[in-house]
């Protein structure tokens, strides 16, 4: 294992940003000091100057090959972990599946096969529970003991991944017992299939219709249930994908309480909008995710919440459907576009955007991306951070750089860029993964199969 040393950079972290050099021995950070003030030797030394050095991002909500509509979302573990290091993210949390009448264990198996020997990144499984009884609560225990310590429930999608109020309220209490974390898909999906038969009775069939029948109102009334049944199981609850104002306010306000209640929201939601739902010759079905895109005025709540740390996490949710082929199969009826779109290779550029924009603060945009999600999820300080004793999971950022996104130079395997011709500054330079360098000044030196599964912890935000 050679020894690496990274010169010259300014080091940004969650809690401090500072100017040091990094040495790296064996997979992992053993020392940071001041410039010039250790004569380390090296094998390879990276000059850092007029860089940012910061930690490997956590994408916690990452879909590759899910399963969804009739068809698969269209990263692979392969694809799908090699953009992620393009975009300067080095570990994702990806979603194990049961199916109705499968045991939890044969889900979590059949995923950890997709991803062996596949990945160039770390990986990591939370399990979505879509049969929750006596059988699979059991099995909850079991999981949480090998690293899969979180458990994504749908109050949407009824047939599909969707448990009843009851089922919620058990796996709730599980999760109170053994630390585990409850993920909700936070909108009520009855109510939405009644307003989606109607809207398809009325004709209104176009993808910008998707957004108009899944109400922010109805998110807002889902997340309030799912906070209430967590309370009443004495469990921590982690709110996916948030997207509307007045779910960010059902958060806020449980958080005031002192509830052990935590958001997410992604980039989608606060960089696109309604707006991109209703573009024309069906080109919205590339936008058609759950929860909607909601109206630009949505946008505030959720940068509000982000510096206020009502929301604590920004995930990806990606999981890409070519609009050829795909997303097209919801042609004459927006019900059946899948649902989802491309996004782990644009979180870190996005959100340093959002940095210059003054959105966030440099701390904050590793806090949100990196630090946090670890925490959230049981890896730090593993992960998501740069200190003695941690992976040396590492991205040299240069923060004056600017690029154009866009279908023709991402490397996701999709047809389409959700952020097609927006302009950002800031561009990944060099990505190293475990000390192992997988992008070199802007090219892939990486490989399937580096990646490791990481168990993971219990949720540190949680006494």
């Amino acid at each position: 294992m050679t020894r690496t040393l990274i010169t010259g950079g300014f080091v940004i972290t969650a809690a401090d940003e500072v100017h040091a050099d990094v040495l790296i021995e064996h997979g992992r950070v053993v020392a940071l000091a001041a410039p010039g003030t250790q004569e380390w030797t090296a094998d390879r030394v990276i000059d850092a100057s007029q860089k940012y050095v910061i930690p490997g991002g956590v994408d916690a909500h990452t879909h590759m090959e899910l399963p969804f509509g009739g068809t698969f979302a269209s990263d692979t573990f392969e694809t799908g972990t090699r953009a992620a290091a393009w975009g300067g993210t080095t570990t994702i949390v990806d979603f194990a599946v049961q199916s109705k009448g499968q045991e939890l264990r044969a889900g979590l198996d059949a995923w950890m096969k997709k991803a062996d020997g596949n990945c160039a990144i770390d990986y990591a499984f939370h399990m979505i529970m879509s049969d929750v009884n006596e059988a699979t609560l059991r099995e909850m225990r079991k999981l949480v003991e090998i690293g899969v310590s979180s458990f994504k429930l749908f109050m949407a999608y009824p047939g599909v991944f969707y448990s009843d109020d009851g089922q919620i309220l058990r796996a709730m209490q599980v999760a109170g017992e053994t630390g585990g974390l409850i993920m909700m898909h936070a909108e009520n999906g009855i109510a939405i299939d009644v307003l989606v038969e109607q809207a398809l009775a009325r004709g209104e069939t176009d993808p910008r219709y998707h957004g108009e029948v899944r109400k922010a109102l109805l998110e807002a009334e889902a997340t309030h249930r799912a906070i209430q049944l967590a309370r009443v199981a004495g469990a921590p609850l982690y709110v996916v994908h948030v997207s509307a104002e007045e779910a960010v306010a059902e958060i806020a306000a449980a958080r005031d309480k002192g509830l052990p209640v935590f958001g997410e929201t992604c980039p989608q939601y606060l960089f696109l909008s309604t707006d991109n739902l209703a573009e024309p010759d069906f080109e919205g079905a590339k936008y058609v995710c759950s929860t909607p895109l909601r109206p630009k005025e949505h946008q505030a709540a959720l940068w509000r919440g982000l510096r206020t740390n009502d929301l604590q996490v920004v995930s990806t949710d990606h999981c890409p459907f070519c609009f050829v082929g795909q997303k097209e199969l919801g042609r004459g009826d927006f019900s059946k576009i899948p649902n989802g779109l491309p996004g782990v290779e644009n979180r870190m550029d996005l959100l340093h955007q959002a940095v210059v924009d003054g959105h966030i603060s440099r701390r904050r945009w590793i806090e949100i991306a990196c630090a946090s999600p670890a925490r959230m999820f049981g890896l730090y300080p593993q992960k998501g951070t740069i200190a003695p004793g941690a992976d040396a999971d590492i991205v040299l950022y240069d923060p004056h750089a600017t690029q154009t996104l866009s279908a023709e130079t991402h490397h996701m395997n999709v047809d389409y860029s959700a952020y097609e011709g927006q302009r950002v500054t800031g561009q990944v330079e060099t990505v190293l993964s475990r000390g192992e360098v997988v992008i070199d000044r802007r090219k892939y030196v990486g490989h399937a199969g580096h990646g490791a599964f990481v168990p993971r912890g219990l949720c540190q935000y949680l006494g």
